[in-house]
């Protein structure tokens, strides 16, 4: 445990790292924009959710789902960045949500945070890369219609290809990898700027009443009543998916300059700077939409199919280019925000063969942890060559997974009151308001994303189909079995939580400078 004195709220960054038990063993070189980049770059409103589950939204709830859920979404999303950006400022370590589980909850809360955080992290990772595979195979099955399919066996074979190059480039340097979040965070803007400027001038739009009241239910389940508010639930995957990977700030913490300010203004102006390009790029695609009944029949190729059938083949090319390359510039990202937190959470011997997964190469990257995440995320998505909702799948695991590592500490800051230290960036009193509707709504979209989603896929329906089951409540459930037994049975006599690394913070001092020498 760190002294008992003041939290070091106005000190240099290596001293509240000291504070908090830590030597700075990576670099720290990303300034406030870089520390934003990571977490825009990781939500990517032009490639990660918007353009790939984009038919999830349409297919349950239809344009209100589309626009208004992606409104709601933003708000809350907000509001749940806001509560641990608090936090993230009090406590910014590369280990983030776990540590701060840790330390106000204790080693239990933080055992369960921490590995729903890295289940999280790493399944985001493959929904992102798979995604990305998606896009590149319609993008090269548009330029070479003769060679490429866009069968999932292809699909897989472009996914495969891309996480094996996001991890080759997270084995960089952190000034090149700070670098490309930059232009990922300016990539994204710019790339939604001209998504909307071509849609805009598409010969045919959908009527303003279409897009923001138009309601469509291609679910199989009943839209009546109550009914249509269960569809327009499993609407919000799109969203809450697009919006997740945030904590990315938070985890390159040991990395950013200023880092208890800077990083819960990265983390929020993400959210925020997200739903708004979000929102108008989500217009422009709903307003583009040529045939409703070719679209939703296109499924996961919702977007090439509205890109080739408003534009001509040259523009079609060129807006999923655009997709293309902000989805790899997310997937690179998220794998290094998720080989961070594989990083911290074996610094305190959490994950079998820590010694292995806490290695730092001679550019101080974790290295071992970069190559364990990649090929984890590559493991998850092997199903998706068997069964139809497997992506699908991956990014409500990814969703629930984060969700419950974020509502945690959340619930655990609201419970020390008074007595929790504030960094740089605080709510005040706000908290008191703020965290609640926080955790409310990470509660919801937990709920949400456990539930069918469609018909043939509830256990006992007449015409049951294995290959429709949302297999996340058994992975969720099992996972938590699987920590809950581990802790019980063995991880609660030795996890102690963040382990101090050494004994006083003139030892950490002189490891460091021996670090520097070398």
């Amino acid at each position: 445990m760190p002294p008992k004195h003041r939290h070091p709220v106005q000190q240099s960054d290596e001293v509240l790292l000291h504070y908090l038990g830590y030597r700075q063993v990576l670099h720290r070189k990303m300034g406030t924009f870089s520390n934003f980049a990571i977490s825009f770059s990781i939500i990517s409103v032009v490639a990660a959710g918007c353009v790939t589950t984009y038919y999830q939204a349409l297919n349950n709830g239809g344009p209100v789902a589309i626009v208004w859920g992606w409104v709601l979404v933003s708000v809350f999303t907000t509001l749940v960045a806001m509560a641990m950006a608090e936090i993230a400022s009090s406590m910014p370590t590369a280990g983030a949500l776990y540590f701060w589980a840790s330390r106000l909850g204790g080693p239990a809360w933080g055992w369960f945070t921490g590995w729903f955080n890295l289940v999280g992290q790493i399944s985001v990772t493959a929904g992102i890369d798979y995604g990305g595979g998606v896009v590149t195979t319609a993008l090269l099955n548009l330029l070479f219609p003769d060679l490429i399919d866009t069968e999932s066996s292809t699909i897989f074979i472009v996914f495969t290809v891309i996480v094996v190059l996001h991890v080759l480039l997270n084995l960089l340097n952190i000034n090149i990898l700070s670098l490309l979040n930059s232009l990922a965070a300016l990539w994204g803007m710019v790339g939604v700027g001209l998504i909307v400027l071509v849609l805009a001038i598409v010969p045919r739009h959908q009527s303003v009443a279409f897009v923001f009241t138009e309601t469509l239910n291609n679910s199989g389940f009943s839209g009546d009543g109550i009914g249509f508010w269960y569809v327009f639930g499993l609407g919000l995957l799109m969203s809450a998916w697009t919006i997740t990977g945030y904590d990315a700030s938070a985890h390159l913490s040991e990395e950013t300059q200023n880092a208890s300010r800077s990083v819960a203004t990265g983390m929020v102006s993400a959210v925020v700077v997200s739903g708004i390009f979000g929102f108008f790029l989500l217009l422009a695609i709903t307003f583009a939409i040529p045939d409703v009944q070719g679209t939703l029949d296109a499924g996961v190729d919702a977007i090439p199919y509205i890109f080739t059938t408003a534009l001509n083949e040259q523009w079609t090319a060129f807006l999923l280019f655009i997709v293309l390359v902000g989805q790899f510039f997310c997937g690179t990202s998220s794998l290094q925000a998720a080989s961070r937190m594989m990083f911290a959470f074996s610094r305190d011997g959490a994950i079998p063969g820590s010694r292995l997964w806490r290695k730092v190469s001679p550019s101080r990257a974790p290295i071992n942890a970069v190559i364990a995440v990649g090929v984890l995320s590559w493991l998850i998505m092997v199903p998706s060559l068997f069964i139809a909702v497997a992506y699908v799948v991956a990014t409500s695991i990814a969703v629930i997974g984060l969700s419950i590592a974020f509502g945690l500490p959340i619930f655990l800051r609201i419970r020390a009151g008074a007595s929790f230290e504030p960094g740089a960036w605080s709510l005040g009193k706000h908290y008191r308001w703020i965290s609640p509707l926080a955790v409310a709504w990470i509660v919801l979209i937990c709920v949400l994303f456990l539930l069918p989603v469609s018909p043939q896929g509830v256990p006992g329906a007449e015409d049951f189909d294995w290959e429709l089951v949302n297999y996340a409540p058994l992975t969720v459930g099992g996972a938590l079995i699987l920590f809950g037994g581990w802790y019980l049975l063995s991880a609660r006599h030795w996890f102690t939580g963040p382990v101090r690394e050494t004994g006083s913070d003139l030892s950490l001092a002189e490891i460091e400078h021996e670090l520097r020498v070398h």
